[in-house]
C-alpha cells in the first residue's frame, strides 16, 4: 500500500496523522484519565506528542501497522486515534489500539470508528484475526469490544511491563467469519 488510506464514517474522517496534530494529541494525552490504562505516562511536553505521531507513522512506512487520526466532520481537529499495530501479514492478524479525548466519551465515537477499521482490516487488508489486549479493570474498553463483536479469550497474568510494573491483561479477538456473520445479521 503506497499511500496511507483515508477512511470515512457517517460522522468522522480517519486520516494520517501529521505533525500539526501534535497539539490536539497533547491536549488529551496530558490527561491522566486518558493514560490510566495506556502503556505510556501522560504527556508533559508537546515534543512527546510529536514523537508519538512520528512513531505511529513509522509503523506504516515499515509496513507494521496503521494509526488513524479521528477527526469529526466538518473540521480537522483530532479527537482520538485508532489503528492496527503488530501487524503480522504471514499470520493474517493484527492488534487494535485506540484512545479518545474524554470530551467525546459516551457519544458512540469509537463504536462507529471501530466498525470501519474492522471493515478495512478484514476486507481490504485480508486479516483473519484482530486482537485487543486490555487492562482487566478497563470496563469501558471491555464494553466497546463486546459491542463491536469481539470475544474474550483469556486472562493473561503479568503479560505486559508498563509504568514500572508487571500488569495483567485480558485478550479479546474478532475473527473474520464472526465479523461477516455479525455484518449479515
Amino acid at each position: 500500500m503506497p499511500f496511507f488510506p483515508q477512511l470515512e464514517t457517517e460522522r468522522f474522517i480517519l486520516r494520517k496523522l501529521t505533525r500539526e496534530d501534535a497539539r490536539d494529541l497533547f491536549h488529551y494525552f496530558s490527561n491522566d484519565e486518558v493514560t490510566k490504562y495506556y502503556d505510556l505516562d501522560r504527556l508533559v511536553e508537546l515534543r512527546q506528542a510529536e514523537e508519538l505521531i512520528q512513531t505511529w507513522n513509522s509503523r506504516f512506512q515499515e509496513k507494521k501497522g496503521f494509526r488513524w487520526a479521528i477527526t469529526a466532520k466538518p473540521g480537522n481537529k483530532v479527537i482520538g486515534t485508532c489503528g492496527y499495530h503488530n501487524w503480522s501479514k504471514e499470520h493474517y492478524k493484527a492488534e487494535i489500539g485506540y484512545e479518545l479525548n474524554p470530551e467525546y466519551w459516551r457519544q458512540g465515537v469509537m463504536t462507529e470508528v471501530l466498525q470501519e477499521i474492522m471493515r478495512f482490516g478484514f476486507e481490504d487488508l485480508g486479516l483473519n484475526r484482530v486482537e485487543a489486549y486490555i487492562d482487566p479493570d478497563n470496563i469501558r474498553s471491555r464494553f466497546l469490544l463486546e459491542k463491536t463483536g469481539f470475544h474474550e479469550e483469556g486472562y493473561l497474568k503479568q503479560n505486559f511491563y508498563e509504568k514500572g510494573q508487571f500488569v495483567d491483561s485480558v485478550i479479546f479477538a474478532l475473527l473474520k467469519h464472526q465479523y461477516l456473520e455479525n455484518r449479515e445479521a
